[in-house]
């Protein structure tokens, strides 16, 4: 493991946008911004220490441009197939993935990486 890489957690935006029903579906792209400005004013609560987020967008959401402190990747086809792509890429480090899907959370989980829900980085 390397122990000087910060934390990289990694955000499933179309999960954690999708979480809660506030109209997201209106403007894909907007809410995905909105999720990734509250990513970078307030990080990753409950995590002490310096992390690395990477916010993965896909469909109506790609376009969304990177800010200090979250990077933005927009998958080219499957965001979960990016996100576990971007997991197996990270071997040796720590690893966290905000999702509430099954099979990403097993996907991701067979390698290595902690997982959570949205709940951590989007206040009900």
């Amino acid at each position: 493991m390397d122990d000087n890489a910060p934390l990289l957690v990694i955000v499933d935006a179309a999960n954690v946008v999708g979480s809660v029903p506030d109209g997201w579906w209106r403007d894909r792209r907007g809410a995905a911004e909105r999720l990734r400005d509250r990513l970078a004013a307030d990080g990753v609560p409950g995590r002490d220490g310096p992390v690395e987020i990477v916010l993965v967008v896909e469909g109506a959401a790609r376009g969304v441009e990177p800010v200090p402190g979250v990077r933005v990747e927009a998958a080219p086809g499957s965001g979960d197939d990016h996100m576990v792509e971007l997991v197996a890429r990270a071997a040796g480090r720590a690893v966290l993935v905000v999702t509430a899907d099954r099979e990403l959370r097993r996907r991701v989980g067979e390698l290595g990486a902690e997982v959570t829900g949205p709940r951590t980085v989007r206040p009900s």
